[in-house]
């Protein structure tokens, strides 16, 4: 029998993360001066500012960027408050996170130095290289090396992105005035 020695002992380890009980910390960040900007800390010195991206790459399509405060702080600035608050009741095991308004001096310091800079996040717009070609080609004096299928697709693909930005506007138009969305 292998209890033989055993004396009726338990052990039994309690974990360390409940995970049926999980609860989003309710975490005020109307008193904040910049609401959508969390500080990141406590991570090793050698992270690079993909490994922060990686981290948090969850975030990334609802609009995300990494400010640099020194080796091992960084902040975090997302689109908006509801972002910023759903992310600080994730846990992560490479990093710490905390609002800006808990952060260290020197973050609060450079959140309020470079305040221009930390404004909500946005996707960058889709863009064309076509602007850029025709201004480094009729500076330089060559001639394009494009053919004219590529050209007119190219000019096609800008013309779609036009009208699609045209509709855009005024569909929000349209929902701000209250008319009716049914007849476009």
């Amino acid at each position: 029998m292998l209890s033989g020695n055993m004396k009726n002992r338990e052990s039994i380890q309690e974990p360390i993360f409940d995970y049926y009980n999980h609860e989003v910390p309710d975490i005020d960040l109307s008193d904040c001066e910049f609401p959508h900007v969390i500080e990141i800390y406590d991570f090793p010195q050698e992270f690079r500012t993909e490994d922060l991206l990686r981290i948090f790459c969850t975030y990334q399509k609802k609009g995300f960027d990494i400010k640099w405060v020194d080796d091992t702080h960084a902040l975090g600035v997302f689109s908006s408050p509801i972002t910023a608050r759903d992310a600080l009741g994730s846990k992560h095991t490479m990093v710490k996170i905390r609002p800006l308004s808990q952060a260290t001096r020197a973050a609060k310091a450079k959140a309020r130095a470079y305040a221009e800079f930390l404004q909500p996040a946005k996707e960058r717009p889709e863009t064309s290289a076509a602007l850029a070609r025709r201004l480094v080609i009729s500076a330089l004096g060559v001639r394009s090396k494009q053919s004219k299928t590529q050209r007119e697709a190219e000019l096609k693909k800008l013309q779609e992105a036009r009208e699609r930005k045209q509709l855009e506007a005024k569909q929000r138009e349209d929902i701000w005035e209250g008319r009716d969305q049914s007849a476009v």
